[in-house]
């Protein structure tokens, strides 16, 4: 791109690369090696400023572990070697891999769904960036552009030119904001559902967009202070989820099929589709059943698109009218057995709230079979069922089953209702209050250590074991998203929780790779998941994976006991990480310490090794 100006062109690469290697540089440095920035002229960008910079960003913590380690960083442990990965493997998604989802059947999306390698077809290789690979741009510009190399597709820029949702330009793609059911843009689409949805005053916090595209809907969403969970099938329409990701927006790869949904009961303040292509009336409304599942009493389902007005719109969408027609009416008498109200229809888009508590809908316990199981949340790999999800239970006709939350942003240190309610053992007030307190000391011990990680450096944050939501909370900034991991062998799920504070997760076992493209998340914070994890499977496989999620020049921040990282260190030494492990922000005492590492910059078909 020639035109001066344009985002994709030189200059403003270079300022984004000053932007990144400015507050990075002190930090690399202390770490022991300089990185590429990806951008071509990052090395002596960053030595022109380690000379102007004041390099105090990890001057104070003590670096003295008095745990038989030395202090520095060590490379010289003996370990394993990791070599990259073949160049085919720079997209690699081990449990949505292609060729193995063509063995599993069709019927349901079933092929769709995660199939993880076995044992022994797991790679033990470090998966390469694709040549040219770039640091992706600041947030909210990253909203509107991504550079090409980093996803190099175009399929979507042809089959979806005329929806405005990419656009090819250059060296970089464009989002315009638009899609296939809001083609004057995302704004002007969330301005239609703000009218009759309470989007604008923090009663709308999170949101779940099923089938997303590129997941606009979920990145304008955010000058609402509402965030999307957003998630799409690795189908046909390449790279929409990595596409999201790279925007800077929540997605996961994803799909209603034959399993429920990795999240919990009542977590969603708002479900959405528009032309996601799910046939809610199959089924006997089994789709509908799961979203009802997630929905919290008193949210709202959205349907925009096909069958919405298809008396108006069945010749522009070459479909039968009599499809169509019957098509809705199963909608609407599945949404009436779940009460759900329609509050609006108007044009292609219909909006429906589900009642408060099961006192004001007799139907719910009449017309559809009650879900057996009394763990609404025990959903990993659980088969979906046609059945419903019982109302908590109520004391009034007015009452809002599960507790009724405060707007956002009090909701995220307000106490959860499920607290409240002792839904969950082990758990008070008290106990919520000190894991507040307690992650705010974490964070500001971390933020001594690399003081850019609310700077906007780092968008995508996974936090590996999430606990009650408050590393989340004590982050809390418009400039970054976390995404909660709830590991399934978790002794307490609380999930539901973190919901119920504002914030978005999932469930995930971490002897599995996790649902998303490589390179997807600016920094990954893991507290505890080597213990908890320590005999269920191998540590290797699990760093391997934070490995291939983590974007080049990423930062990995691991809490555990020092034995523990003593053996993670060994692993790690052998991966293209400049690591170092630090006392816990009370002393040299306390058994527990952080390591903190860095990712090297590297792309497929360099000639390098991690000896080197």
């Amino acid at each position: 791109m020639a035109t001066k100006g344009n985002p994709g062109d030189n200059k403003t690469r270079s300022s984004v690369s000053m932007f990144i290697v400015a507050g990075l540089c002190c930090f690399f440095y202390l770490l022991g090696a300089w990185q590429k920035s990806g951008f071509g002229k990052g090395d002596s960008i960053a030595v022109e400023m380690t000379k102007k910079t004041d390099c105090s960003i990890l001057s104070n913590l003590s670096y003295e572990t008095h745990h038989g380690e030395e202090s520095g960083i060590d490379f010289k442990l003996e370990g394993k070697i990791f070599e990259p990965c073949s160049d085919r493997y720079i997209d690699y998604t081990p449990c949505q891999d292609q060729m193995r989802a063509m063995t599993f059947p069709r019927e349901n999306m079933n092929y769709r769904e995660r199939h993880c390698p076995p044992e022994e077809e797991k790679l033990h290789c470090l998966i390469p960036a694709p040549k040219g690979y770039v640091t992706p741009f600041p947030w909210p510009k990253s909203c509107d552009f991504v550079p090409y190399a980093n996803a190099p597709y175009k399929s979507l820029t042809v089959e979806k030119a005329v929806q405005n949702w990419i656009q090819y330009e250059g060296n970089v793609f464009r989002f315009p904001g638009g899609g296939t059911q809001f083609p004057h843009g995302a704004d002007a689409y969330i301005d239609q559902l703000a009218s009759v949805i309470p989007i604008d005053n923090g009663m709308v916090r999170t949101a779940l967009d099923t089938g997303c595209g590129v997941a606009s809907w979920g990145a304008y969403l955010f000058k609402r202070n509402v965030i999307a969970m957003s998630f799409a099938p690795r189908d046909s329409h390449e790279a929409q989820v990595q596409f999201a990701l790279e925007r800077g927006v929540p997605a996961i790869i994803g799909v209603l099929g034959t399993i429920k949904l990795p999240y919990p009961s009542r977590a969603f303040d708002m479900a959405h589709c528009s032309r996601c292509l799910i046939p809610w009336g199959a089924n006997d409304g089994m789709y509908m059943m799961e979203v009802d599942r997630v929905l919290r009493p008193g949210g709202y389902w959205v349907l925009s698109g096909p069958p919405i007005n298809w008396r108006s719109n069945y010749v522009a969408w070459e479909r039968p009218k009599e499809e169509l027609e019957e098509e809705q009416r199963k909608i609407e008498e599945i949404a009436k057995l779940l009460c759900w109200e329609k509050k609006h229809e108007k044009g292609e888009i219909a909006i429906w709230r589900k009642t408060v508590n099961k006192a004001e809908c007799s139907e719910r316990d009449s017309g559809v079979m009650k879900c057996e199981s009394t763990n609404s949340n025990d959903v990993w790999y659980k088969k979906m069922e046609a059945c419903i999800t019982p109302y908590p239970e109520t004391s009034s006709p007015d009452e809002v089953a599960g507790g009724e939350l405060k707007s956002f942003p009090e909701r995220l240190n307000a106490i959860p209702p499920r607290i409240l309610s002792d839904s969950i053992p082990g758990i008070s007030v008290e106990s919520f209050q000190e894991d507040n307190k307690l992650w705010r000391k974490h964070v500001k011990a971390y933020k001594r250590v690399n003081k850019i990680i609310d700077s906007g450096r780092y968008r995508n944050i996974m936090d590996m074991n999430a606990g009650l939501g408050s590393f989340t909370a004590a982050l809390e900034s418009s400039k970054l998203w976390v995404m909660n991991v709830m590991p399934t062998i978790a002794k307490k799920d609380t999930l539901g929780i973190i919901y119920e504070r504002g914030l978005i997760g999932i469930y995930h076992d971490w002897c599995e790779a996790f649902s998303t493209y490589p390179r997807t998340y600016d920094l990954i914070h893991g507290n505890g998941v080597f213990s908890l994890y320590r005999d269920k499977c191998n540590s290797e496989d699990i760093l391997l994976e934070m490995d291939r999620i983590l974007r080049p020049e990423g930062t990995v921040i691991i809490r555990d006991q020092v034995d523990v990282l003593t053996k993670v260190k060994r692993i790690v030494s052998g991966m293209r990480w400049k690591i170092k492990m630090v006392d816990h922000e009370d002393g040299p005492l306390v058994p527990e310490k952080i390591l903190f590492a860095v990712k090297q910059y590297w792309v497929a078909g360099e000639n390098y090794t991690t000896s080197s």
